[in-house]
């Protein structure tokens, strides 16, 4: 799961602040890489950069690569490991990385490129290799990379973001490790030491004043909504509302005879046994867990596995 945010947001903070930028992109590998087809780096003018193609490696001379691009203002492709002209430069796996150096023209495109990313829709970066042109347009495509000529065009899904309804210690750890991996995470919960502890940390939570529906609940196709409630009559009203939702992942602690008990509850409200059959009940891959970190852990585990089968895109690059 790439969260490609990062590179994105420092694109549009270092163009505001007036410096020139480039966008970097991986377009083809051959043989073994630490990174896909599609991947990203930003570097600015000053050197400082967003993103990585190696663990390493090679970020330094990619780096020099692309205040060199930005210094003559043109586009340039560039070999990495097996095959390229840099010697010294190798990568541990043995494969080689293609790279396209693409400068920003102003700072208006590296605004697209973010709004493109807030928006939480697919879209796709298109870059002709022979001019520098640069667009971003809503799209969804099944390959991550597409080349048509001169042109690449580099497709992108949202990244995951969590939504945990529920109390108790295990919303705070999954909260932790879901900001340590890079994700947005948003908590409801009855529980307002919940509430304070995480805004007062820059994290997002809101008070559930009563188990009913509440508008507080967004989820579009790229969002997992977890269910951590030790009292379980906060769960049914909330829990039909998520299945309604479009929400790729929904999932709920407790054991399988609570599970049953859940189900005939949810079946009394009017949701069907297809829809609930969409919720993960147990949750999590690792059996019987009952510590809150070593479920959380567990949750967020499965949340990327499912993620990964769910949006990946195909990783080769296609000539059309």
């Amino acid at each position: 799961m790439n969260n490609i945010f990062p590179i994105f947001q420092f694109l549009k903070d270092k163009t505001e602040a007036g410096l020139d930028c480039a966008l970097v992109t991986l377009t083809a590998v051959t043989g073994a890489s630490t990174r896909n087809p599609g991947a990203h780096m930003a570097v600015a003018t000053d050197g400082s950069a967003a993103g990585s193609f190696s663990g390493g490696c090679i970020e330094t001379a990619v780096i020099a690569e692309a205040v060199d691009c930005i210094s003559e203002g043109a586009p340039r492709k560039v070999r990495f490991g097996a095959g390229s002209p840099y010697l010294d430069i190798r990568l541990p796996c043995g494969g080689g990385i293609d790279l396209l150096f693409t400068p920003l023209p102003d700072a208006r495109v590296a605004a697209e490129l973010y709004d493109a990313v807030m928006e939480r829709q697919p879209f796709t970066i298109s870059m002709d290799r022979e001019t520098g042109a640069l667009s971003c347009t809503p799209a969804e495509q099944d390959q991550a990379v597409i080349s048509a000529g001169s042109w690449v065009h580099v497709n992108h899904v949202p990244p995951a973001k969590i939504v945990i309804l529920g109390h108790g210690a295990v919303v705070e750890n999954l909260a932790n490790l879901t900001a340590s991996y890079g994700l947005d995470c948003e908590i409801l919960t009855p529980d307002a030491d919940i509430v304070a502890r995480v805004t007062g940390q820059g994290g997002t939570a809101s008070l559930l004043k009563t188990p009913a529906a509440t508008d507080l609940y967004q989820a579009d196709p790229w969002t997992a909504c977890i269910f951590y409630f030790h009292d379980h009559d906060w769960e049914a009203e909330l829990m039909k509302q998520a299945l309604a939702s479009p929400a790729f992942y929904i999932g709920a602690m407790g054991s399988f005879k609570t599970h049953d008990m859940r189900k005939a509850l949810l079946n009394a409200i009017g949701v069907s046994d297809e829809d609930i059959k969409r919720m993960k009940a147990p949750i999590g891959i690792i059996p019987s867990t009952r510590d809150p970190a070593t479920l959380a852990l567990s949750t967020l585990t499965e949340i990327i596995e499912t993620y990964h089968s769910r949006f990946s895109r195909t990783h080769g690059t296609i000539a059309l």
